[in-house]
């Protein structure tokens, strides 16, 4: 298998583009991963990176043995599911990635649940609000809450989520409450904005009765992070777009309350992701349908006696 492992390194590297990076993805160091490449390097005959002490670059051998080796390593990992009893001795390890509310809320609870039916399979969750790049990062799922554009990825849609505006009380009771997309504009209300690199201008899709319309708003703070935005929003300090599952509880209590409710959100969508081949693996699916089942669970649970 070390001539595999050296192949799947090459892999990493190439995809990453940085030697550190894909050491930390095959869990090694970095001194392991250069030996590694060294070793294919000095196999093949050929050099595959032309590296300096600040880059390294693909050279065309690299190039074209990439191709093949991705083929190689795909052929490997089917070959290997196939002759997997999947229903007595799933094994292996599944890269997941989620985000941050999501994540904390539904997957991460479930991990063990999960664990404790197959103990062969290992996951490895990764949670973050940012863009992931699937193939990339060489995730086997990714979960992903808002409208996909066009995708060559496998996609599965697992629930529809209605979303909502919603800002406390005392946030209300000094700035008041906007009836419409239009009034949160004028009024320069202050909305908390998730952001993070590379995120679009701030605009919010709102259900008109015209139809959807992008409304452009304005706020003084933004995260990355869902959560903290949440916070914000309970200490009074504006305005939250927020899935209503994530704030369901404080929408009960009364410490969050419905604003703009004659143009609400559009509905976002929960999805999984993978790349195609990945499907093919039995522990992939089996992960897949376990989560995709208790996030349906918890949203129901989440959105009882709720409406948007």
């Amino acid at each position: 298998m070390s001539y595999v492992n050296n192949i799947r390194m090459f892999v990493r590297v190439f995809e990453l583009g940085n030697m550190s990076a894909a050491a930390r993805d095959q869990r090694c160091s970095p001194a392991v991963a250069s030996a590694r490449i060294s070793e294919l390097e000095k196999h093949l005959g050929v050099r595959l990176f032309n590296r300096t002490t600040r880059s390294l670059q693909p050279t065309e051998n690299g190039r074209i043995f990439y191709e093949g080796a991705r083929k190689v390593l795909e052929s490997i990992d089917e070959a290997e599911a196939a002759v997997m009893d999947v229903t007595q001795n799933p094994r292996g390890t599944i890269f997941v990635a989620a985000p941050l509310g999501i994540g904390r809320r539904f997957i991460a609870p479930h991990v063990p649940l999960f664990k404790d039916l197959y103990p062969q399979i290992d996951v490895r969750l990764r949670l973050s609000d940012r863009t992931i790049d699937v193939t990339a990062e060489g995730l086997d799922v990714a979960f992903h809450l808002g409208l996909l554009e066009d995708s060559t990825l496998k996609v599965r849609l697992v629930a529809d989520c209605p979303r909502i505006l919603c800002a406390a009380p005392a946030y209300i009771e000094r700035r008041g409450n906007p009836l419409d997309g239009a009034a949160l504009v004028a009024d320069r209300h202050d909305c908390l904005n998730l952001r993070f690199p590379g995120a679009k201008e701030f605009q919010w899709n709102l259900l008109t009765p015209e139809g959807p319309r992008r409304f452009e708003i304005t706020g003084p703070f933004e995260s990355d992070d869902g959560d903290v935005l949440t916070g914000w929003a309970l200490d009074g300090r504006g305005i939250v777009m927020k899935p209503i599952f994530e704030v369901a509880d404080h929408l009960r209590t009364g410490r969050l309350v419905p604003v703009c409710t004659a143009t609400p959100p559009m509905a976002t969508q929960l999805s999984v992701l993978s790349q195609h081949r990945r499907l093919k693996d039995p522990k992939v699916r089996l992960f897949t349908d376990f989560m995709a089942a208790h996030c349906r669970d918890e949203l129901r649970r989440a959105m009882a006696g709720l409406s948007a």
